[in-house]
């Protein structure tokens, strides 16, 4: 499945991409829905042997070679609804375009163990892309949405259930999602996001 898929310890050059993955931090909110973003990014540092241990930008983040392009992994610590403030200060350190930024974030609006990738577009009522939308002033963020499931019945609480954690069987599902995940990333990266849309769009 990861043919084309290479990996390098050497980071050589510029940063050319940030990977940002949205969550809130602290223990309370590890592996819970909304965290998909956080769980998504710790997957693939690992499947590139790429040490996140730094603290820089209001998050923490890791440097990393996919395809041969430079990229920042990025998980900002400033909370969900702020996540703006940690993706534009890296914007502006490393000069980076919104069209080289990639966000991944959890829908509720999609099946857990499908995701769905866009070019661009609104924040379709995710508070973390809002405000990155919002303070960046630009709509034109490569996204990965995450699949974490409908509420249970209308009534129940949106974020009683955005907080809650997979259940086992969601969790089988969610395996063969986060290398699809890599895998859409490392075609992204590639200016082959028509491909990753083709192959990984639900």
């Amino acid at each position: 499945m990861f043919s084309h898929f290479k990996k390098s310890s050497v980071n050589a050059g510029p940063i050319e991409y940030i990977i940002v993955g949205l969550g809130n931090p602290g223990r309370e909110y590890e592996n819970t829905r909304h965290n998909c973003g956080f769980i998504s990014l710790d997957y693939m540092a690992e499947r590139l042997n790429c040490k996140m241990n730094k603290i820089k930008f209001k998050g923490t983040i890791g440097d990393c070679t996919i395809n041969g392009h430079r990229c920042l992994l990025l998980k900002p610590s400033t909370y969900m609804n702020l996540s703006g403030q940690s993706v534009t200060e890296a914007m502006r350190f490393y000069k980076i375009p919104p069209q080289n930024v990639i966000v991944i974030f959890d829908d509720i609006s999609l099946d857990v163990g499908k995701m769905r990738i866009r070019r661009k577009g609104s924040d379709g009522g995710q508070k973390g892309m809002q405000n990155i939308i919002y303070l960046s002033g630009s709509q034109d963020f490569p996204r990965i949405k995450v699949g974490i499931g409908k509420k249970p019945h209308p009534d129940y609480d949106l974020k009683k259930w955005v907080l809650s954690h997979f259940s086992n069987d969601e969790k089988k599902l969610l395996d063969p999602l986060l290398d699809n995940i890599v895998d859409a990333v490392s075609h992204i990266v590639d200016n082959n996001i028509d491909k990753a849309m083709n192959l990984y769009n639900s």
